[in-house]
């Protein structure tokens, strides 16, 4: 492509004195326009540090894009960005591959992406002096990402490596030979290493003398109050968040709020020799600090995260359906026993739930399984709900059951029947199988029974942080799954599950909930190769229980992976 000649003339719009124009690619994906990653990682630094010494253009290919607005919801709502086709670029711009900065008068471009990046901060600290979190992302000495890909691997690896994989990944998001990138591979072997920071050796005997200052204060509590069980140092944290308070340390704006520390440890303290000092870890990219370098990383894991394997909740067919507690006998109700008045409302509203789904599905003549069915709450309301059909409860434990049959005989039921056993020691006919909470891999021998049956499961999983590999189930289930994730990391999953308590901060909550949406999608998956379909849906209301998902498979239903989305 030939360009024309450099040439700067008094009609030049960049002559006059303006604003610095800073330039972002825009590409389109599916015929949409699309912000690539370089964009992403230019506009989130702006965003982070406030900065609106620019005036911020994003360049198209395309003449209709200009027309378009769905690229606005992927621009952060406090900057000002206006479009340019590629043609009206000025000519400097025009012959340097995008982020580009163009100075006010024209004639002094910077390009790429670390060049831009340290520019913006620059000029952030120009305007306020007083920021020196955002002058803090330099590092030290104000040498991060300075140096050029070629010599520096953080340059090559921020600049380069990282956006270049995930971009490809999101590329092709449901390529099921697609593996992990080797450049997220290489960060990941990076952050295993021992830091390497400046100051290594005075930050290392620091926290040595906190450990020690620790095990000092532990003694003294012990000799102070004999017979008190302490199974952790009350100060451990201290010691062990000396990496990250170091690090806070460095992004406040107001120095004289960071607590000064010890200028010089004590004797013993300086004798240690450097081998047998403390390692630190990492709690940022290159150790220790916040830096420039995680400001790039973070949007690319991040956009890399997200176009993963995603659990999307099925609506609820009946959200509104329950049955008439009013009216029914009080054995039915739930109620019944040392059960607390909150307590009870809630196991209500679980089994409108399970009991809606069981009465869509079932047909007269069948035969429905309660398993792990304690004393019989879901099975004694199927039993009478249902008295066309034959109702089994299985159970563990005899103490739970006999109060079932207890109850039972109140109401003069005679469609049910009670096996004290473990649930895998039933081996007859049926055709729907039901589970509330069954807790941890017990849900998943729950469903492999009926999958052996050929029947029909409608379960609400327990205890996620209880699912482990045994004798007959190895985690994942599935092969997607097995194919992404190590069966450490889907316990860390299963850990993550299980964080959806009520007295939880509400976006822990909300995490939790998400990872028991990804490890009930690795169920339903592994069920569908079964010939299974498998809605995941949430119970009404949510607040009913910290563990509200529910799963209904059907046999022969074929594919259900309208219930699920991988981006």
């Amino acid at each position: 492509m030939n360009l024309p000649p450099v040439t700067m003339t008094q009609t030049d719009p960049h002559e006059e004195q303006q604003p610095e124009c800073l330039y972002l690619e825009l590409s389109s994906q599916n015929e949409q326009p699309s912000v690539p990653l370089h964009t992403s990682i230019s506009l989130f630094l702006l965003s982070y540090c406030e900065c609106t010494s620019f005036k911020v253009f994003l360049v198209s290919a395309k003449p209709d894009t200009q027309s378009s607005q769905s690229w606005k919801s992927q621009v952060p709502k406090s900057l000002a960005v206006s479009m340019v086709h590629v043609k009206d670029l000025p000519v400097l711009v025009r012959g340097c591959r995008l982020p580009a900065v163009l100075d006010e008068t024209g004639r002094y471009c910077r390009a790429g992406l670390a060049v831009v990046l340290r520019h913006i901060i620059d000029r952030t600290c120009e305007a306020d002096p007083r920021r020196k979190d955002a002058a803090s992302l330099l590092g030290f000495k104000k040498t991060c990402l300075k140096a050029c890909a070629e010599v520096s691997q953080w340059t090559r690896l921020c600049e380069l490596s990282i956006p270049s994989a995930v971009e490809a990944h999101l590329r092709q998001p449901t390529n099921p030979s697609l593996h992990l990138p080797s450049a997220l591979l290489n960060l990941e072997k990076t952050l295993g290493e021992p830091v390497k920071v400046h100051n290594d050796d005075k930050i290392r005997r620091q926290k040595l003398q906190q450990q020690k200052k620790n095990q000092k204060k532990i003694s003294q509590d012990l000799q102070e109050d004999q017979g008190t069980d302490i199974t952790q140092p009350q100060d451990s944290q201290s010691a062990d968040g000396l990496e990250l308070r170091a690090a806070l340390a460095k992004l406040y704006v107001d120095s004289g709020a960071v607590p000064s520390t010890t200028t010089r440890e004590s004797s013993d303290i300086r004798k240690v020799k450097t081998t047998e000092l403390p390692q630190l870890e990492h709690v940022f990219a290159e150790g220790l600090y916040f830096t420039l370098t995680d400001v790039v990383l973070l949007p690319c894991i991040h956009q890399y995260l997200e176009s993963g394997i995603q659990a999307v909740f099925s609506p609820h067919p009946c959200p509104s359906w329950t049955l008439p507690w009013d009216s029914l006998p009080e054995a039915v109700n739930p109620t019944e026993g040392k059960m607390s008045d909150v307590r009870a409302a809630r196991k209500r509203q679980q089994l409108n739930n399970l009991v809606a789904m069981v009465t869509e599905l079932a047909r007269p003549g069948d035969t429905v399984v309660d398993f792990c069915s304690g004393g019989g709450h879901v099975g004694i309301v199927l039993a009478h709900t249902l008295p066309d059909c034959q109702v089994i409860l299985i159970e563990n434990k005899e103490e739970s059951l006999v109060r079932g049959k207890v109850r039972s005989a109140e109401l003069g039921l005679t469609n049910i029947g009670f096996i004290h056993a473990n649930l895998d020691y039933f081996t007859g006919p049926f055709h729907i199988g039901v589970a509330l909470h069954a807790c941890g891999v017990a849900t998943d021998m729950v469903v492999e029974q009926c999958i052996q049956a050929g029947a029909t499961f409608v379960v609400s999983p327990c205890c996620y942080g209880f699912v482990q590999n045994t004798l007959k189930f190895t985690f994942p289930r599935s092969k997607r799954f097995l194919e992404t994730l190590s069966y450490k990391e889907h316990m860390i999953l299963c850990r993550f599950a299980d964080q959806t308590a009520v007295q939880l901060p509400s976006e822990q909550r909300l995490i939790g909930k998400q990872c028991m949406g990804l490890v009930d999608l690795d169920r339903s998956w592994a069920a569908e190769t079964h010939g299974y379909s498998v809605r995941v849906m949430t119970m009404e209301p949510d607040s009913c229980s910290p563990k509200n998902n529910m799963l209904v498979g059907v046999a022969g239903g074929g594919a259900g992976g309208d219930n699920y989305a991988t981006q």
